[in-house]
C-alpha cells in the first residue's frame, strides 16, 4: 500500500494552508497603522509578530492586539502554491535572495486563486451546459497559469483575466437567481438599515455594506460577490444559500449563533462573544420566505 497521501482536491487547494506556507501574507503586503493594523510595515519586510517557524506569535490575540486586518485576509491557497509549487519548498529564510521573486509570484497568484475560487463556486450552481463549458475552460486556463514558473507569472495580466471571468460569473449568478430580486450592484449602503428590505435573489455585487444592519435578513440566493461586509450586523441573518459568499467576508462582519451559514464556511470565533439580542425582520414577517436550494 502506498504511504503517500492523496493530492489535495481543487477546493482544498483554494483554502489557505498556513502550515505549508512561509508566512507570505505576513511579509509581502504593506501595513499602514490604522484601525486594522497596529503598526506600519513596509512591503517585503516580515511582520515583527512572525515567528521563525512562520507562525504568527499573536494569532489568538490578533483582534485584541490591533491586527483585525490580518484576521480577514484570505490568500485562497496562493501562499502554499507559491511556497510548495512555484518555489518547490525553498524557504525564503534559508535563501533570502528568493524573496523578491516570491513576493512577485504571490502578488500574481493571490488574485488568480481568487478567480479560481469564484469559478469553482459558479460551477456548483449548475449553470446551463454552454455556460458550464465556458466556466470550465476559464478554470483550466487559469489553473495552468498558477502552475507557471516565476518568470512566466511575472508576465501574467491579471486584470485581463479578471475582465474575461467576471462576465461569466455574472451570467452564472443571473441563471441561479432567476427570477432575480432587486439590483443593488455597487450600491453605497454604508450603515443602512436593511431589515425591511427583501434581499432574496438580490444582486449585491460590489455593494458597500460596511456597518449595514442585516439582522434577521434572508439572503437566500443573493449574490454578494465583492460586497464589503466589514462591520455589517448579520445576527440572525440567513446566509445558508447566499451566492459567492467567502470566509473573509464573514470574518469581517458581525454575527451570532443564529446566523445561518453554508456548510462550507466556518462561524468566526469572535462572533460567539456578541450578546444575543432578539431580532425580528419585518420584511420576512410581511411575506412568506421562498427557500432556494443551493445548487
Amino acid at each position: 500500500m502506498s504511504t503517500h497521501s492523496a493530492p489535495p482536491s481543487r477546493s482544498a487547494q483554494l483554502r489557505a494552508d498556513c502550515a505549508r506556507c512561509f508566512g507570505l501574507c505576513c511579509v509581502v503586503p504593506a501595513f499602514a497603522a490604522s484601525a486594522d493594523f497596529a503598526i506600519d510595515k513596509p512591503a517585503g519586510r516580515a511582520c515583527p509578530n512572525l515567528r521563525p517557524d512562520h507562525r504568527c506569535g499573536i494569532h489568538t490575540e490578533l483582534r485584541e492586539r490591533g491586527f483585525a486586518g490580518c484576521t480577514v485576509f484570505d490568500c485562497f491557497g496562493a501562499g502554499q502554491q507559491v511556497a510548495q509549487v512555484t518555489f518547490g519548498g525553498r524557504d525564503w529564510r534559508d535563501a533570502p535572495e528568493t524573496l523578491p521573486a516570491m513576493a512577485e509570484a504571490f502578488t500574481v497568484l493571490r488574485p488568480l486563486h481568487e478567480l479560481l475560487w469564484y469559478l469553482t463556486e459558479a460551477v456548483t450552481l449548475r449553470p446551463p451546459a454552454a455556460l458550464r463549458a465556458e466556466l470550465d475552460r476559464a478554470r483550466a486556463e487559469i489553473t495552468a497559469l498558477t502552475e507557471s514558473d516565476p518568470t512566466r507569472l511575472r508576465a501574467v495580466d491579471v486584470d485581463a483575466h479578471r475582465a474575461r471571468v467576471n462576465p461569466l460569473l455574472s451570467r452564472a449568478s443571473d441563471a441561479a437567481r432567476s427570477p432575480g430580486g432587486i439590483d443593488r450592484r455597487g450600491a453605497q449602503l454604508l450603515g443602512t438599515d436593511l431589515r425591511r428590505t427583501d434581499l432574496r435573489r438580490a444582486n449585491l455585487r460590489g455593494a458597500l455594506l460596511v456597518g449595514a444592519d442585516l439582522r434577521g435578513v434572508d439572503l437566500t440566493l443573493a449574490d454578494v460577490t465583492g460586497a464589503d461586509l466589514r462591520g455589517a450586523d448579520l445576527r440572525g441573518a440567513d446566509l445558508r444559500a447566499t451566492l459567492f459568499l467567502h470566509q473573509a467576508q464573514l470574518d469581517a462582519a458581525r454575527g451570532d449563533v443564529r446566523t445561518g451559514l453554508p456548510a462550507t464556511l466556518t462561524r468566526p470565533a469572535h462572533w460567539t462573544a456578541l450578546a444575543l439580542t432578539p431580532v425580528r425582520n419585518p420584511a420576512r414577517a410581511a411575506a412568506p420566505t421562498r427557500r432556494g436550494r443551493r445548487r
